[in-house]
This record gives structure tokens, C-alpha cells and sequence, in this order.
């Protein structure tokens, strides 16, 4: 296993019914770090690195009120050793409880803080796993509930790389987040307990990436299939990168990409000639990149998707009338369409049956 546990820590968040008061239970000052736990925080570190509705930030520069310590104080001072992990993650919990408390949200649950080392990297990682019940059957038939951890639900969660916050604190990018569910504030509260500002937009800036990618394919005069082979390339370089939860990087999709040729250019050299807006690393939105290869939409019972090679060919928009015509159909689904209509002949003759 790659991950490498340095400190952990569990604390429970509860809101009483009656009066809607917060209450906080702290753990016990030490977990021991079984293999169990491992597990459970490798399988954490996966669940958050797979979440794709992130957003990335840094910490506020505005002071505390009063003489509140912010949650970058306390980490900083655990870092440096002034106080240890087992301190700082009860006044980290008791930071989350003070925002809890002014806002009216039932999102609570298990607090679970973790500096944990993955793959060289760094982090610091702070959750809320809310909890489910789950029902079993002993073999007298008798049905118990029991409460489990719901990590398949997790929905506030941010993680700090601590490398680059080191190296980099007047960075935008250190600090990563789960975005909100659409149409409520529910990390709003979780953004305060960290006071983390919202700083680069992975969406925008991958958006820059695949515009930047069209652009140097059409200016080096590649042919369809350079094109789409370049295409794929950025999306197998950005899935790897995905998966292995680090940055894409500019120079290095330059040796991916571009072509050995004499008439070729670099395709790094080609961003900085072009001035785009976009950072040298960055973690990027796979979804946009996605998009590269293939288009796909859904709406009203109908979903499409289809290589993009194919537009204009086997697949052929007239905007004109809003029609999409479909040549060479997928042998899967001729063979149900085949069917259908065999069934529809089949209701159309016992109808006219019927009838006379």
C-alpha cells in the first residue's frame, strides 16, 4: 500500500432535535493506526480523489475575529510542532462546531481529520462522513439496525497538499474541495471552518487546455487522423494524471503530444508563444477533457453519444430542420431495433385482424 498514515483523528458532530444545539463529541486522544484503518483511509483518499464537482483554493488573508485562532493557525502550529496532532484536531473540531451552529443544516456526522503521505505527496485531509443505517438477519429471523459509515455519501471534504502550501503559500491551488450539491450552500459552512477562499477554476483552465490543443493541432496542419490520435492522447495523459490524483502538466503533455516531425512544433513552446491563460501544472476537470473525443447529450428519453471522427461522416447534423441522421447503426443496436419493429408489424396485423 502507497499511503502512509501519520496522524489520525475522530470526533462526532450531532444536532439536537428540540433546540437545534450542536453537540460535540471528541474521540479518544490516540487511534492506533491498524490495518483496518489504513484501509478505511486509502479507500477515503480514492472516494475523494474520484469526486469530480472540485474546486480549488487557498486560505483567507483576512485576520480572525477577536482573538480566535483560524483553522490555518492551529494546523500551522501543529505542523511546527507547538502543539500535537491530537490538540489541534480537538480545536479543529471545535472550530467546525462554532460554524455548525450558524447555519441550519442537518449535516453532521463523523468528522474524521487525517495527515496522511500518498504516492510522495502530502496532505492533510478533513471530512464529514455522514451515517446511514443498515439492517441484518440473525439465524432466528430476528432484523437489527446498526449505524455504518456513509462514504459513498461524502460530500464535505477538502484536502490540503501540504508540498505546495509549504512551498507555495501565496499560491491559488493548495487547497481542494468538494463543491456544493446544486442548488445549496451546504460547503459554504465548511469553506469558514477552513476560512478558504475560492482561487483557481480547474474548469476554465482546462477549458483553456482543449481549446489550446484544437488550435496547435489545426495550426500544424495535421490530417483528421493526427488530429484525433493527438485528441486521445491528451485524454489517456489526463486520465493517468487523474487517477494518480496529480496535476497536469504543460510541459510534460508536450512530449505526449507533440508529433517527432521537422515542420512540427513543441506543443509547450506553442502555449508560451500563444500567451494563454493557463497555469504551467494545474488539476484539471476530466469531464471537459472528455468532451475531446467524443460527443454525447441526453434530454427528453434520448440519450447519443458517438466518436467525434465521425461527425460529418457516419453522423450528420442539419441544423436547419434539427435533425440528426445516423449511418453504418451499431450492430447491438440494429439488432434491437430489428426487434422492434418486428413487434410493431406483429400489433399491426393481429389490429387489423381484429378489426374485420
Amino acid at each position: 500500500m502507497s499511503l502512509i498514515i501519520s496522524n489520525i483523528a475522530l470526533h462526532y458532530l450531532s444536532k439536537k432535535e428540540e433546540t437545534g444545539e450542536v453537540v460535540l463529541r471528541l474521540g479518544p486522544d490516540s487511534l492506533e493506526i491498524t490495518t483496518k484503518i489504513e484501509k478505511f483511509v486509502d479507500a477515503l483518499h480514492h472516494i475523494y480523489n474520484g469526486k469530480g464537482s472540485k474546486a480549488y483554493g487557498h486560505f483567507s488573508a483576512m485576520p480572525a475575529e477577536g482573538d480566535k485562532a483560524r483553522f490555518v493557525d492551529i494546523m500551522e502550529s501543529y505542523l511546527s510542532e507547538v502543539q500535537d496532532f491530537t490538540e489541534f484536531s480537538k480545536q479543529a473540531a471545535n472550530l467546525l462546531k462554532n460554524e455548525l451552529e450558524k447555519y441550519e443544516l442537518a449535516e453532521t456526522g463523523y468528522l474524521v481529520i487525517c495527515h496522511y503521505e500518498y504516492m510522495g505527496g502530502r496532505y492533510l485531509l478533513a471530512a464529514i462522513i455522514p451515517v446511514s443505517e443498515h439492517y441484518s438477519v440473525d439465524g432466528e429471523l430476528n432484523i437489527s439496525a446498526d449505524q455504518h459509515l456513509d462514504t459513498a455519501r461524502l460530500q464535505l471534504a477538502a484536502r490540503i497538499d501540504l508540498f505546495d502550501y509549504q512551498q507555495n503559500a501565496e499560491g491559488n491551488k493548495y487547497i481542494s474541495f468538494i463543491k456544493g450539491r446544486a442548488g445549496r450552500k451546504v460547503s459554504d459552512f465548511f469553506l469558514d471552518f477552513l476560512s478558504c477562499e475560492e482561487g483557481l477554476d480547474a474548469k476554465e483552465q482546462t477549458k483553456t487546455l482543449v481549446q489550446a490543443v484544437e488550435d496547435y493541432v489545426s495550426v500544424q496542419q495535421f490530417d483528421a487522423q493526427e488530429k484525433q490520435s493527438t485528441r486521445k492522447e491528451l485524454l489517456n495523459y489526463c486520465k493517468e494524471q487523474k487517477d494518480a490524483a496529480q496535476d497536469v502538466s504543460i510541459k510534460e503533455l508536450g512530449e505526449v503530444i507533440s508529433k517527432d516531425t521537422e515542420n512540427s512544433q513543441d506543443f509547450y513552446q506553442f502555449c508560451q508563444e500563444q500567451s494563454y491563460p493557463i497555469e504551467d501544472s494545474f488539476p484539471h476537470d476530466q469531464t471537459v477533457v472528455n468532451k475531446v473525443t467524443k460527443y454525447s447529450g441526453y434530454g427528453a428519453g434520448i440519450s447519443l453519444s458517438f466518436e467525434r471522427s465521425h461527425f460529418g461522416q457516419d453522423v450528420v447534423y442539419n441544423p436547419a430542420n434539427d435533425s440528426l441522421t445516423i449511418y453504418k447503426v451499431p450492430p447491438n443496436l440494429k439488432e434491437q431495433l430489428l426487434s422492434l419493429l418486428q413487434a410493431q408489424d406483429k400489433e399491426q396485423q393481429a389490429q387489423s385482424t381484429q378489426d374485420f
